[in-house]
């Protein structure tokens, strides 16, 4: 349990810092004075002032804040832009401020999925074992094809192709695949598995693992980002169009489970492969933290962004108190959303 909090933190902490560096780096290089710069949200438990910014760690360790002076659009001269304020900068400096958050997420995910694979190698989507009788057999699909494209899009990794499987829903598709030096084509017509309650393409294992070198890794390491980038981005539309359950959804209390499982089936192997197990978790965070963020959506960095680019259209800024009450409302939902998703891990957990 102990460990299971510990890596928990590490990796939270890890990710949230990522993200407010980002914000506290360009609004640095753009001249806005950062007031705060904290991680973890609630009662201060340490902080340390450094030139204008205080330096802080709170006791949950949950989420983080970079703020800028003036940036409720309110600054120290009764709503005047002071120099150094966020409203003083220009709108695309305050844009590039705001965006750099999730921005550095995606630079974190990066950076640790070429750890990943330099250490762990990757997987091409070669096919392992046709199943017999399938939809993959019938469509002429043998063992030792290499696939390329499904239904036009590019396929690196195994990965990608358990991915398409586990979220069709019985469409078709489209395979495009190499054999032999040659290229060919099918379509698939998965089929239902009523004890599985989903839908088979027919393939017992697309994935050949091989040692990544040299120029591989950064090439593989971009195409593990490309996949998770991918994957919260199916996941939201499923989300959204209501194919996706509350059950399917975890808040800080499933990801610490999430972890917690995950150490112990790492644990018999090994600290490496402990270490590069988190690091996978951590990407996953990373890069979904990065994409919700940019949603937009009041009081996200999405939703501060819309603001902004409307500022940049129209040429005047939307009225602050307007803007405030609009993030104001976001913030209230937000709030009752995680509310909502920490009662669900914890009833899942007791069921």
């Amino acid at each position: 349990m102990i460990i299971t909090v510990v890596l928990f933190i590490l990796i939270f902490g890890l990710i949230v810092i990522s993200h407010e560096f980002g914000h506290f780096l360009l609004a640095k290089l753009n001249g806005i004075h950062v007031v705060e710069f904290a991680v973890g949200m609630g009662p201060t438990l340490f902080h340390f002032q450094k030139g204008e910014t205080k330096y802080s760690l709170k006791a949950l360790p949950i989420g983080g804040a970079c703020m800028f002076e003036g940036e409720d659009g309110l600054s120290s001269k009764e709503g005047e832009a002071t120099e150094g304020s966020f409203l003083s900068a220009s709108v695309w400096a305050r844009i590039s401020a705001v965006a750099a958050g999730p921005f550095f997420n995606l630079i974190l995910a990066y950076v640790l999925c070429l750890i990943v694979v330099a250490f762990d190698g990757s997987n091409r989507p070669v096919i392992q074992n046709v199943l017999p009788g399938s939809a993959a057999e019938a469509a002429g699909m043998q063992n030792g094809d290499l696939i390329t494209k499904i239904n036009g899009e590019k396929i690196h990794l195994g990965d990608q192709v358990f991915l398409i499987s586990a979220l069709n829903r019985g469409e078709n598709l489209t395979v495009e695949y190499l054999r032999n030096g040659e290229t060919g084509s099918v379509t698939i017509t998965p089929v239902y598995d009523s004890s599985a309650g989903r839908y088979y393409m027919g393939f017992a294992g697309v994935s050949e693992y091989f040692k990544c070198r040299g120029f591989e890794v950064f090439q593989h390491g971009y195409y593990k980002l490309e996949y998770w980038v991918s994957s919260t981005f199916k996941s939201l539309g499923m989300l959204f169009s209501g194919k996706v359950t509350k059950d399917d959804v975890a808040g800080p209390v499933g990801i610490a489970q999430l972890v917690g499982d995950t150490y112990e089936e790492a644990k018999p192997y090994g600290i490496s492969s402990v270490i590069l197990s988190m690091m996978n978790i951590a990407v996953l965070l990373s890069v979904n933290l990065g994409i919700l963020n940019l949603l937009p959506v009041p009081a996200l960095d999405g939703g501060r962004l819309v603001f902004l680019l409307i500022e940049a259209i129209r040429g005047k800024p939307v009225p602050p108190e307007k803007e405030g009450m609009v993030h104001l409302a976001g913030m209230a939902a937000l709030m009752v959303l995680m509310v909502m998703v920490l009662f669900n891990d914890i009833a899942r957990i007791f069921s």
